[in-house]
């Protein structure tokens, strides 16, 4: 017979193992703040949208020669036109004019590099074969450059040009038009280049190894018409730092194949460095003529692909 004690402590077991059996209550949770929302269906068929053209580097601007006025570090105010490219970030040519006129001799030609499909809006005087573009190259479809063409102080339109060599003075004036032209809405600082007549010629190769020693690798090559040291820096000079530099620069000389086309040869011996000499080619602006071969024209159109793509 078990007694009351044994009794009790059984009853005590048994009362325990009958709470740890029973399940506990889960912790509550707190409810959502938003009711979840229902899918959204999705149409059958998607339409199919055609995006709008996007410019990569903003939206190109109107192909109207805009008017630029700036000053050269001597106060001098200086005038010329640019030219838009018809899209944005595009490569910039630096036009240089002669000694027998002023930036209205590229009217043309700057309208022939821009490629978008205008009409000069500037009157020229007749006679002169780089004033008619009915005999200019093409050129390619889809090739569109930016142009800056200014004029350097104290010179005026063909044919009462440039009244004294201001060499210093003019070297000022060049200073400042590349440093313009870096700063001009549209234009890729880093694709310029500088082509020039005459004065213009030793001015292009002079501005464009300046302006690399300020900006380094801004100007990426020169085209010369007919150089012959007019400048205060000599051509031979200009070619020299630009062809040593630390990425070397192309640089073009063009001349008639007489007394300036042995010029060019002498000028420089670098790899970088073409002297293209062009039979009856005559000075300046005057290479700029249908009938001569090779083509100048052409060989403008050929340089500012090797220099800064077309």
């Amino acid at each position: 017979m078990k007694t009351l004690k044994s009794w009790g402590l059984a009853a005590i077991i048994l009362s325990l193992v009958s709470a740890c059996g029973k399940t506990q209550p889960a912790t509550p949770q707190a409810a959502p703040t938003e009711s979840p929302q229902a899918p959204t269906e999705m149409p059958a068929e998607e339409p199919t949208a055609i995006p709008e053209p996007v410019e990569e580097h903003g939206t190109p601007l109107p192909p109207d020669p805009q008017k630029i006025t700036f000053t050269a570090s001597d106060g001098q105010e200086l005038h010329g036109y640019y030219y838009p490219a018809d899209h944005a970030s595009a490569p910039l040519v630096v036009l240089m004019h002669w000694v027998n006129g002023d930036e209205s001799d590229w009217n043309e030609v700057a309208i022939w590099l821009q490629n978008r499909g205008i009409d000069n809006p500037f009157e020229n005087p007749a006679g002169m074969p780089w004033w008619d573009p009915s005999w200019f190259p093409a050129v390619d479809a889809g090739t569109s450059y930016g142009v800056f063409a200014f004029s350097l102080r104290g010179c005026e339109p063909f044919p009462n040009g440039c009244s004294g060599f201001k060499i210093n003075e003019w070297y000022l004036d060049i200073q400042a038009a590349m440093t313009q032209a870096s700063l001009l809405d549209g234009v890729d600082p880093n694709r310029i280049v500088a082509i020039g007549s005459s004065i213009g010629a030793d001015g292009a190769a002079m501005g464009c190894a300046w302006l690399n020693n300020e900006k380094p690798g801004s100007c990426q090559g020169a085209l010369s018409l007919s150089p012959g040291n007019y400048m205060a820096v000599p051509y031979a000079a200009s070619i020299e730092q630009l062809c040593t530099m630390d990425h070397a620069k192309a640089v073009w000389c063009l001349a008639d194949d007489g007394q300036e086309g042995a010029f060019c040869e002498k000028a420089g011996d670098y790899p970088e460095y073409k002297p293209l000499l062009i039979k009856n080619g005559d000075h300046g602006n005057m290479l700029l003529k249908p009938g001569l071969n090779p083509l100048p024209m052409q060989l403008i159109l050929d340089f500012l692909k090797l220099t800064v793509g077309g």
